[in-house]
């Protein structure tokens, strides 16, 4: 344990656990069952999957299994910065899915706006903030990315703001950061409240839900999969993996994803008087514009978040509990935090906790069928899930229907899951990645590394 007097006291756990009550879990699943649907993970894409199952089927009977505790995992972990985008950004739509771009970047904002009434309708109470973000700059180079963002933006009609001096200040006062980009349609939630309200209106529509029920083996039984848990067997006509960075349970998808660590902090409540020193006295998120970025925002309380930057990497796709803890990530975020704000350079530390990211080659979700079109997957978000698992959700329902949507004839999801590299090869090829991507951070320059990767519409991101 760190001697550093503003982590001394930080609980190794998400701050998010204290904003809901400790519900029952759901019963495992202790005998056998058939059933129509089987969704294997109880996070958001989960939960959306079962939800939307409900809508489209009434009389279907849905089982979600989850390993753990709902939410438990990465949906309970994050920022909870809720995109209108399903692609990554605008200017990942734009390098890597050029030819359907503008229908992604379109499909991104309804998404989020349909996010809002799914909210609304069910009555769920998942701290929703339509508040928008903040993107800053803290170089040169930085800033000239957010004059290109905002060429973006003006051509798909997206509302922006460019901030610079005293207009930044009165968003975001630090001297780490010179130049910003406001955008208003961008939204908060709280992870631990969406997954309880998703976990709730899931079980009111009749929906199964197993918790501590981890699926060991997928296999065929006849006309139906079967999956496999500890003390059952579930029989299901159709089967959605919904298992984000754990080790999934289809083969072909062992080598699409890694799984990289990301750490958290949360600070104590602070005063409207510390707010206002920094000219944050908005509820807006902020990241800035780094390979090695910071993602921070407040929560209900008046704590900040302190997140990123780090992004660990562990040999042979390690993801051992014990890794969502590490005094060397928390001590430099503690760090870098006085430096960006020196006014609150003695604010201490409650929560310090990491979780871990599904981040694919492509940095955006893949999705595809398996067993004759009897399982759906969805997977590598990449850190950007908290919205586009809804999304993801609904294009594996219409997969499984055989259904033609816009959702299913989208490339982006259809497209190859470039694999990575086995060991030792795929720890090498991380490092030599992540050591081009601080270098462009520090000098502005794009080394061959990176350069190849983007003529193959590859890299790593977060």
């Amino acid at each position: 344990m760190t001697s550093d007097m503003r982590l001394s006291a930080a609980q190794p756990l998400p701050f998010w656990t204290t904003t809901v009550p400790t519900l029952p879990a759901c019963l495992p699943a202790t005998s056998d069952l058939s059933c129509d649907l089987a969704i294997v993970g109880g996070g958001f894409t989960g939960l959306w999957s079962a939800l939307k199952a409900r809508e489209r089927h009434p009389d279907a009977t849905i089982v979600v299994l989850e390993a753990k505790r709902c939410g438990q995992d990465a949906s309970g972990r994050n920022g909870g910065f809720c995109a209108p985008s399903i692609s990554h950004g605008v200017s990942n739509a734009l390098t890597r899915h050029t030819g359907e771009a503008e229908r992604l970047i379109r499909l991104g904002r309804d998404n989020l706006d349909h996010y809002a009434r799914d909210l609304e309708h069910y009555g769920m109470n998942a701290g929703f903030e339509r508040s928008g973000k903040l993107n800053v700059a803290a170089t040169p180079w930085q800033a000239q990315g957010l004059q290109d963002m905002a060429r973006n933006y003006a051509r798909f009609g997206i509302e922006h703001s460019l901030l610079s001096g005293a207009e930044l200040a009165d968003k975001l006062d630090s001297p780490v950061y010179s130049a910003g980009l406001f955008e208003p349609n961008y939204a908060l939630v709280d992870p631990a409240r969406t997954v309880a309200e998703l976990r709730r209106v899931c079980l009111q529509q009749g929906v199964t839900i197993c918790e501590n029920s981890g699926v060991s083996k997928l296999s065929r039984d006849g006309t139906v999969l079967q999956l496999d848990t500890a003390q059952a067997v579930i029989r299901a006509k159709q089967v959605i993996l919904a298992t984000n960075a754990a080790k999934p349970l289809l083969k072909r998808l062992s080598l699409s994803f890694i799984p990289i660590f990301d750490y958290s902090l949360v600070t104590e409540p602070m005063t409207e008087a510390q707010w206002a020193s920094i000219g944050w006295t908005d509820r807006y998120g902020i990241a800035d514009c780094g390979n090695q970025f910071h993602y921070f925002r407040k929560t209900a309380d008046n704590r900040m978040l302190w997140a990123g930057y780090d992004a660990i990497y562990h040999y042979g796709s390690d993801r051992s509990d014990a890794l969502l803890q590490r005094d060397e990530s928390f001590q430099r975020l503690a760090d870098q935090f006085s430096a960006a704000f020196p006014s609150l350079a003695d604010v201490r530390f409650d929560h310090a906790w990491g979780g871990i990211i599904d981040t694919s080659a492509r940095t955006t979700f893949f999705s595809g069928l398996a067993y004759g079109g009897q399982l759906a997957y969805a997977m590598g978000f990449t850190g950007q899930g908290v919205s586009a698992s809804r999304f993801a959700a609904l294009t594996m329902l219409d997969l499984l229907n055989g259904a033609d949507t816009e959702r299913t004839r989208l490339k982006m999801p259809r497209r190859w899951a470039v694999p990575f590299p086995p060991e030792p090869i795929r720890s090498m090829a991380v490092k030599m990645a992540q050591k081009d991507l601080a270098r462009e951070d520090e000098t502005g320059h794009r080394g061959a590394t990176l350069r190849l990767l983007d003529a193959f519409g590859i890299g790593l991101a977060s």
